[in-house]
């Protein structure tokens, strides 16, 4: 059987994968990518948030990533019946990127792999893992091609940027609930025909159809649109219609802002759905390996957080890896989990209480309170770990109780 030797292998060429190759490669280290699809592929999550920028930057790949003229994300919108609620990135809380991107993820995945292979590091596409042992912090992964050939990969550490495979999670029974309610979506792309000209046309926007069902509408540069709808599992699976297409024009047109730009607007793919997609992991590191992204929690796209959790575990992984390979200490569940945690539990209360109603209670009084509306703003561009924002801080029982004072207000 063929053998390598590796200091770190890579599992998944997605966001996460690639930063992290791409640091590493950068600081000498040998590093080896292995992606079970063939590239382009596609693949949801196609709203960015600001923190993203710092993390494509450190990896040197923020520069090839500007030429390719993806939609830039100044902020973003939320609508209820007749209230709108804007989010604009340059109107935060601290220091940060004002803005980032909307994209086709399969163009965008794409110009990351290839990047990444530019720079000379080994990606192999179309390479599935089928075991993982551990040997202490060393390992070998078997690994198959498309043509069925098997080979062994010897790796100080591994890196499992796998997404929805989840393959260490997979492979050493790490699996577990999320905490986040059960909810499922249905989404497509649509030629954008009708698309309005300057800002309107292309603005992200998340149409709020029930306190717990929004549409979500999300322009690209190349003239078509993403769209698709969340909710309670019991809501997508009574939604009206035979197919899903039928399923997800019957949710459009209960939107009263988008159902003329859409109406009778064929879908570019039959609808896919998505059940139950928020998921966990038991722990999200062990001896000699690290699991980010999806690979490890997923909790739900409302806030667009799911390609910063990737980056960012990303390229901390990629960090701490390189500071023990230099012969310093690493705490890995300090540094590494208690870290990737922290961030993970503020988007999930903001999560939470979005469906319980009460963040929708803050986005929609008026008048707006500037400075609560900045603090806000941050945490949606995705800098979560800023415990100088209360918002951060205090995100267990910050909006809850701004929103109860309200409604007291209010009645």
């Amino acid at each position: 059987m063929l053998k390598e030797t590796v200091d770190v292998l890579v599992i998944g060429a997605g966001p996460s994968g690639c930063v992290a190759a791409s640091y590493l490669h950068t600081h000498g280290i040998k590093v080896k990518v292995v992606e079970k699809s063939k590239f382009p592929r596609f693949v949801i999550g196609e709203s960015l948030i600001p923190r993203v920028m710092d993390h494509f930057e450190e990896a040197g790949l923020l520069d090839t990533l500007n030429t390719k003229g993806f939609e830039k994300k100044f902020g973003a919108r939320f609508i209820r019946n007749e209230e709108v609620c804007v989010f604009d990135f340059s109107e935060k809380f601290g220091t940060g990127w004002d803005w980032t991107w909307q994209v086709p993820r399969a163009d965008f995945d794409n110009t990351l792999a290839e990047e990444v292979k530019r720079k000379g590091v080994d990606l192999e596409f179309e390479t599935e893992v089928t075991n993982v042992v551990f040997s202490g912090s060393d390992s070998v992964t078997t690994v198959k091609d498309k043509e069925g050939n098997v080979k062994e990969i010897q790796a100080k550490f591994i890196i499992d940027s796998s997404g929805y495979g989840r393959v260490l999670p997979r492979l050493l029974n790490l699996e577990a609930p999320s905490s986040v309610t059960e909810n499922s979506s249905l989404f497509s792309h649509v030629d954008d025909v009708n698309r309005p000209v300057g800002e309107e046309g292309v603005q992200i926007s998340f149409d709020i159809l029930e306190t717990k069902v929004w549409l979500w509408v999300i322009p690209f540069s190349n003239g078509k649109t993403s769209i698709g709808v969340v909710g309670p599992t019991t809501y997508i699976n009574a939604i009206p219609g035979e197919t899903n297409a039928e399923k997800l024009h019957y949710v459009i047109n209960q939107s009263d802002f988008y159902r003329d730009r859409f109406k009778d607007v064929p879908f570019i793919f039959e609808p896919h759905k998505i059940e139950n997609y928020s998921c966990s992991v038991k722990q999200l590191c062990g001896p000699g390996f690290t699991l980010t992204g999806n690979s490890s929690e997923f909790l739900d796209p409302v806030f667009s957080s799911g390609v910063c959790f990737a980056t960012e575990s990303g390229i901390l992984s990629a960090k701490l890896f390189l500071k023990e390979h230099k012969g310093e200490k690493v705490d890995w569940e300090k540094e590494y989990t208690e870290y990737m945690r922290s961030g993970v539990n503020v988007f999930a209360t903001y999560v939470k209480e979005w469906y319980t109603g009460n963040l929708q209670t803050l986005f929609f009084h008026r008048p707006e309170n500037p400075d609560v509306k900045e603090k806000i703003c941050a945490v949606l561009a995705g800098y979560v770990w800023n415990e100088e924002n209360p918002f951060v801080k205090k995100h267990d029982r910050v909006i809850k109780s701004m929103a109860h004072m309200l409604k007291n207000e209010k009645a």
